[in-house]
């Protein structure tokens, strides 16, 4: 609890993460509002899928534009921007639904100006944090972001379910989709409060396929990096994707129906929080090897789901990959910070995202289909192998190995907030090194 109150204690961090907590716990009450809003509507489940497909394709489209305008303009300026967009287009949508004019086409525009939102969003979060939080407070700072998602990913779902059961008809659903549209509305107000955030330098005015072809060798210009970007791409295709289609089959089958497997998806987020948590106030040597060996722990859930065992094995299980999850994916977001130049992080984040998850929705297609061919358990169990075996593998990798032992530290070519607005530059003592620098014998993982 003390490594909590430490790292709350920077004023711009608590400020920026009290923003970020509340626009995600919005926005994971969102889907349940949407479903119920649009099938409010009478259109359906086909209908709910053109919404929801609406929402995705404008994210996986403008991923790369999103680092591209990151690296230009400055994480929080596009942050700023993205929220602004998406509170409107909640606005937007909970009028039509409170209002009775809900068409199919008029959901359809506000999930896309939403997923347009969010696609500028994703890779502005990890430009701004190496301008937001000195290399020495990383790993703390974003051990608290992945605590802040994994619970509003087990509060947001329930409290905007019975938000929208209370109310009932139109008025449940569109009152969810005001409360997430507030939430964002409270984040552009706190980064509004960070204006004093280094921005980055003006440089030569390029083309955006320029800094595109430029964020592309920047990103295979690192083994490391791409590495891990397709074992995350096949590893989304594999063993994920089927984790998430065939998972509630097995619960029905044979765990007890739809309340189990929201036992098992609570334990895995229950494990998330603690996996942050665990991660506070600790500098691991070799970061990256570490949060490399964490990705053992998604072997877990597909494992006992392919066995006879009872929910509590898999919900502990859950709670495990939980745990690798959140540990893997703050460790890889320090390193990444700290080994990636903040002028070109933007970009980077957006080509390891897209690669990351490229095959997810091919996954998602074809797990039904393959489950069915041959046998859920046997296609779950192959999940659980392949992870182990491609995360023993990239573990025996020097490209991997290495990393930990180079001293470079390339993420801060300026002041960060703290070193700015408290220290004098000219008195400001000299930075520690991130933990993914030091010298030794170490996503969203991508």
């Amino acid at each position: 609890m003390s490594r909590i109150f430490s790292t709350l204690s920077d004023k711009d961090f608590r400020w920026f993460f009290t923003g970020y907590l509340t626009s995600r716990l919005g926005t994971s009450m969102a889907p349940v509002a949407t479903a119920f809003a649009v099938l409010h509507t009478g259109a359906g489940p086909g209908g709910l899928g053109w919404v929801m497909a609406a929402r995705i394709v404008p994210v996986i489209l403008l991923l790369l534009l999103g680092g591209v305008f990151a690296d230009r303009l400055g994480g929080r300026k596009v942050m700023i921007t993205s929220d602004v967009l998406r509170c409107g287009a909640q606005v937007a949508f909970g009028l039509l639904v409170l209002t009775g004019h809900a068409t199919l086409t008029a959901m359809i525009v506000t999930a896309a100006l939403s997923g347009i939102g969010e696609g500028i969003f994703s890779p502005s979060l990890q430009a701004l944090i190496p301008r937001l939080i000195p290399a020495g407070r990383r790993t703390d700072a974003n051990a608290m972001l992945s605590v802040a998602v994994s619970s509003a990913g087990v509060a947001g779902p329930a409290l905007g379910g019975m938000i929208a059961a209370a109310l009932g008809g139109a008025a449940g659903p569109a009152s969810v989709l005001f409360i997430d549209a507030g939430s964002y509305a409270v984040s552009v107000v706190v980064l509004l409060r960070l204006s004093h955030v280094p921005q980055p330098e003006p440089g030569e005015r390029t083309t955006i396929i320029r800094d595109l072809r430029d964020g592309w060798d920047e990103f295979r210009s690192r083994t490391w990096l791409w590495l891990s970007t397709v074992q995350f791409a096949l590893f989304n295709a594999l063993v994920w994707a089927p984790y998430l289609v065939l998972g509630p089959v097995v619960a029905e089958h044979r765990l007890g129906g739809a309340g189990a497997w929201g036992l098992v998806l609570a334990a895995n987020s229950a494990g998330s929080i603690l996996g942050g948590l665990a991660l506070l106030g600790r500098k691991p040597k070799r970061p990256f090897l570490i949060a490399m060996a964490a990705m053992f722990g998604y072997a877990f859930t597909p494992a006992l789901l392919a066995s006879n065992l009872s929910l509590p094995f898999v919900c502990a299980a859950a709670a495990v990959t939980g745990v690798g999850g959140a540990i893997g994916g703050a460790l890889d977001n320090s390193v990444m910070q700290a080994r990636v130049p903040a002028e070109v992080l933007g970009r980077i984040t957006a080509y390891q995202t897209l690669g990351a998850f490229a095959l997810g929705p091919l996954g998602l297609v074809v797990a039904g289909p393959l489950g069915a061919a041959f046998g859920i358990g046997a296609f779950l169990a192959f999940g659980a192998v392949f992870q182990f075996a491609t995360v023993a593998l990239m573990l025996a990798l020097p490209a991997i190995r290495r990393v930990d032992l180079e001293e470079e530290d390339l993420s801060e070519p300026s002041a960060t907030v703290v070193e700015t607005v408290i220290e004098p530059e000219s008195s400001a003592p000299s930075r520690e090194p991130s933990p993914a620098s030091s010298a030794s014998p170490s996503p969203s993982g991508g």
